[in-house]
C-alpha cells in the first residue's frame, strides 16, 4: 500500500496516511453540514496511529463536548474530525485527499439529519445516527 496524501486548499497543511481508510461515507449531521456548507460531508476514517500532519500545523476547533475539528488557519479548509478524549481514529474530509477516488463512500451516517430536499441517488446502507 502506498502512502495516501492530502492537504488544504492553499497547500500550507499536508498530511499522510500509511494505511487505507477503515471506513468511508457521507455524514449528514448538522455539525458537518454547517462546517462544510454542504448537504453531506464525504469522509474517510483512518487509524490515528497511521496518520500524521507532515507540513504545517492545523488550528483546532472544539465543536462539541466530545469532538474537535482541524482546519487550515490560512485558507480555512476544513481537514478532520476526531474525538476529544482518547481518540483512536481521525476522519478526514474526503475532498482534501489528493486522490478522493481512493475513498469511495460505503455508507450514509446521521441520516436523521438529512436535509429533506436532498435525495441520495445510491443504494448505500443508511443509519439514522452513526
Amino acid at each position: 500500500m502506498s502512502v495516501i496524501t492530502g492537504g488544504c486548499l492553499c497547500g500550507d497543511i499536508r498530511y499522510e496516511a500509511s494505511a487505507p481508510p477503515r471506513d468511508t461515507g457521507y455524514c449528514h449531521c448538522r455539525m458537518c453540514q454547517r462546517q462544510s456548507g454542504a448537504t453531506a460531508l464525504p469522509f474517510a476514517t483512518f487509524a490515528l496511529d497511521c496518520f500524521a500532519y507532515v507540513r504545517g500545523t492545523p488550528q483546532v476547533y472544539v465543536s462539541s463536548d466530545h469532538g474537535e475539528r482541524r482546519f487550515c488557519p490560512r485558507c480555512s479548509a476544513s481537514l478532520d474530525y476526531r474525538e476529544r478524549i482518547s481518540p483512536t481514529e481521525v476522519s478526514i474530509n474526503a475532498g482534501t485527499l489528493d486522490d478522493p477516488g481512493l475513498a469511495a463512500p460505503r455508507r450514509h451516517i446521521w441520516a436523521e439529519s438529512r436535509i429533506a430536499w436532498f435525495a441520495t441517488a445510491d443504494d448505500l446502507p443508511t443509519s439514522p445516527q452513526d
